[in-house]
């Protein structure tokens, strides 16, 4: 699963569907646990809807005291150029709150000043 594209893993899942009636996600939850299981449904769920997954992954790394600096850091960066927006919107309508305003509340000094500009607010 790790060296597919998203693409070709879209169309596994699909032909997994078709022969088995039953969905990649039904199958792992049936057979695996633990870390392996948590691994797995992290990377169908990223696949298939990668937005909600990093939404909900930004959402995490602010969440309770203190901040995942290197999470937050790491996702705002690498899905600034590919489908930033996408995931803004999916944050908003998840947590009624803009992505830009809970990075503002979160964030200080230059980082934050930073990040606001990378998700599109000074």
């Amino acid at each position: 699963l790790a060296h597919a594209s998203f693409d070709q893993l879209e169309i596994v899942f699909e032909e997994y569907k078709k022969l088995s009636g039953q969905t990649i996600e039904q199958a792992m939850k049936s057979e695996l646990s633990g870390e392996l299981y948590e691994a797995l449904s992290a990377i169908v769920e990223c696949v298939q809807m990668a937005p909600h997954f990093f939404a909900k992954r930004l959402h995490k790394a602010m969440d309770g005291a203190g901040t995942d600096d290197e999470k937050l850091i790491r996702i705002i960066v690498s899905r600034s150029e590919i489908d930033l927006q996408n995931v803004k919107d999916e944050f908003e309508q998840m947590y009624n709150k803009t992505l830009l305003s809970a990075v503002r509340n979160e964030c200080s000094g230059d980082y934050k000043r930073a990040l606001c500009a990378l998700i599109g607010g000074a």
